[in-house]
């Protein structure tokens, strides 16, 4: 069943590791067929050099193994949460890589700094809330996902497709399991370049508004003009 889906999320899932995102088995990447209601996930704890699409676990949006002879991604609930409230995306993508975490444990939103952030998130990289000890003793990685959520109440998740969990590491999603990883390449990029300006001192200044709707927009907005 939806063997295509499942296909493109192996492919994906081994695009985190040829992108030096992940290591061993860490991070997982998901995708979802809007009309049959189903998910198609990394299974849990398998390496990437050994995934193949027969491995990817098929659940419903209720996180019921639909298809799949492995157990799905301890982190299915917080995909399946971000697909029950962000309508539009496709695919969902978790790592730890290296920068991007390093702005996640320390409970900070990356700022946007330059054009080459705004080419892709209109504005900061939002840090979700530190969770409570009843949220990590309880269904933790639901309340991960509610905590995204959340943190999204007054920011448009088409406009910034990534997050910080607190403590944690990034979230990243798009129209498809594909995009979700190439969102999460250009978050390591940008966190990286945030971290070493941060590194050489004094306040760190967000770009101008006006420069920031420029770029932005010219890519996504109604008129936008870039690209073929």
């Amino acid at each position: 069943m939806l063997e295509d889906l499942k296909a493109e999320v192996c492919q994906a899932n081994i695009e985190l590791q040829r992108q030096r995102l992940v290591i061993y088995s860490w991070g997982n990447v998901s995708g979802i067929d809007r009309s049959k209601e189903l998910v198609a996930i990394k299974p849990s704890g398998v390496a990437y050099d050994k995934l193949k699409p027969a491995d990817i676990v098929l659940v419903d949006l209720d996180g019921k193994v639909v298809e799949g002879a492995l157990k799905p991604s301890s982190d299915t609930p917080t995909h399946l949460e971000l697909y029950r409230n962000f309508a539009e995306i496709g695919g969902v993508c978790h790592t730890h890589s290296t920068n991007a975490t390093v702005w996640a444990q320390a409970c900070k939103p990356i700022p946007c700094l330059g054009t080459t952030h705004a080419d892709y998130f209109y504005g900061e990289i939002p840090v979700t809330k530190v969770m409570a000890k009843s949220d990590v003793e309880g269904e933790y990685e639901l309340n991960t996902g509610k905590a995204i959520v959340q943190t999204f109440s007054s920011i448009d998740y088409g406009e910034v497709p990534a997050v910080l969990v607190a403590n944690h590491g990034p979230f990243t999603w798009g129209e498809s399991p594909g995009g979700s990883v190439e969102t999460a390449v250009i978050l390591e990029q940008v966190a990286e370049m945030a971290l070493k300006c941060a590194s050489l001192g004094g306040r760190l200044t967000p770009i101008p508004d006006a420069l920031l709707d420029k770029h932005f927009l010219r890519k996504h907005g109604k008129s936008a003009y870039y690209g073929q």
